[in-house]
């Protein structure tokens, strides 16, 4: 890891070389400078951790370098030493953007003290923008699309961003449950406090236990140590229960428990431990049948089934396909390395005839697949590869069809999947019953057969 840079800024040669030894003997990597020229042209060169400048300069005083640093890089934090302190001047200091206002002489490991704390904060600011950033950049809107089942969702959603009740969401596998659980919490009073997801699936009755409420030392054998469980952590925040439905019966009772008194004990303790916390679970399967069965507790089923949300498949609302796919697209681009790319307009109907078992995360492989198929800017249908188990939907990635050809199986398949109904197959199709009526005719489609 590489060491601190600190900067500093003085004309007085022994207190230059006084402050370089303390910082170096503490591990800094320690630059000079004695005026605001020298300061400035080394900050250009490569800006510090951190400046310790005098307020007396040979060619001016720290408020006018101050902007002039601050223009160069505005995160870097600034101390200002001065014999001649006064409540005006600091304020005045402080205003520029210095960091701390120091009287001389100061000592030196108050002063080490101070510049720690102030390299700490910064480090820390830009970790908290990096991660926004980044939490910007990989965020999907789950409500991406023009169809009536997502605009049904969206408006069931905002509906219930200020509430504290339990959320259930309901979906198929890659449906995007886990991104509408981040927007409920990123658009939600406790935005600021954490998000904990845990999927409940594949984890056994002990290990889900260790992990929600943590647990004491000498719990059980490998418990070396006492460790918090996510409910503490997630403490103010929200609680993401992915795939709830594959939760043990054992462990249901101990979340009802917190759901109902928030309270709960780490495994090997006595003391109950209060938690204040939202969830939010997700499920592909029927808990109903789940409760029927006795695999899943009615009480717990009743408790975080307060709000139900459903996210439709893929296949239930096409309408979104071009939208949705063309801002995936360009997001996988962008990850790696490419410019702006587009789907051609047989890509798009070939992808909207598809059924998408596994939803938006198949639709995401498929383009990135295609990504790195493709030397172009348009992904074309001989760029996709379809993960079919159908014989007959292996003409969907195969590139030896015509456009005519992977128009009439389109075609042929909604007016199947809509029973013969032109008007309804027209309307999905997004064109006029009379235009559908000509490609009919054209194609040669029977519609007593369908």
């Amino acid at each position: 890891m590489a060491s601190t840079r600190i900067l500093i800024v003085e004309d007085e040669k022994g207190i230059r070389f006084a402050v370089r030894s303390f910082l170096e003997a503490k591990g800094y990597e320690v630059e000079e400078a004695d005026d605001c020229r020298s300061a400035e042209q080394l900050f250009l060169q490569s800006p510090p951790d951190a400046v310790i400048s005098d307020y007396v300069l040979a060619d001016g005083n720290a408020l006018e370098l101050l902007p002039r640093l601050k223009a160069i890089d505005s995160a870097v934090p600034i101390i200002i030493l001065t014999g001649h302190a006064s409540i005006d001047l600091a304020v005045r200091a402080i205003k520029e953007g210095a960091e701390h206002f120091l009287t001389k002489p100061v000592e030196l490991p108050s002063l080490a003290v101070v510049i720690e704390r102030v390299v700490e904060n910064t480090r820390n600011i830009q970790k908290q923008l990096a991660r926004k950033t980044l939490q910007r950049r990989e965020d999907v809107d789950p409500f991406l699309g023009p169809s009536a089942r997502i605009r049904e969702l969206a408006d069931e959603a905002r509906k219930v961003l200020l509430s504290e009740s339990t959320v259930l969401i309901r979906g198929e596998t890659g449906t995007g449950k886990g991104v509408l659980a981040r927007w409920l919490h990123n658009n939600g009073p406790r935005a600021e406090e954490p998000f904990v997801d845990i999927n409940c699936a594949g984890l056994s009755r002990e290990l889900l236990a260790a992990e929600l409420f943590g647990h004491e030392k000498g719990a059980f054998t490998s418990a070396v140590a006492s460790k918090p469980g996510l409910l503490e952590i997630a403490h103010r925040g929200t609680v993401f229960l992915d795939e709830i439905g594959d939760m043990d019966v054992q462990v249901q009772p101990n979340l009802l428990k917190v759901l109902e008194e928030k309270r709960f004990r780490r495994l090997g303790s006595v003391r109950d431990r209060n938690v204040d916390i939202r969830l939010i679970a997700a499920t592909h399967q029927d808990l109903g049948a789940l409760v029927r069965d006795k695999r899943f507790r009615s009480d717990l089923f009743y408790r975080i089934s307060t709000i139900p949300l459903v996210v439709p498949p893929l296949r239930e609302r096409i309408e979104d396909i071009p939208l949705l796919a063309g801002h995936l697209l360009n997001r996988l681009a962008g990850d790696l390395g490419r410019p702006h790319m587009e789907l051609s307009p047989e890509c798009e109907r070939a992808m909207q005839a598809y059924t998408w078992p596994g939803n938006i995360r198949e639709l995401r492989n498929v383009l990135e697949h295609a990504v790195l198929l493709s030397d172009q800017r348009v992904i074309d249908v001989r760029h996709l590869r379809f993960h079919t188990s159908s014989e007959g939907d292996d003409w969907l990635g195969d590139s030896r069809f015509t456009l005519d050809e992977l128009e009439r199986h389109y075609i042929d398949r909604v007016l199947k999947e809509e029973q013969g109904k032109v008007e309804q197959a027209a309307r999905r199709l997004g064109i006029p019953r009379s235009s559908l009526y000509q490609r009919i005719k054209k194609y040669g489609i029977t519609l007593s057969r369908i």
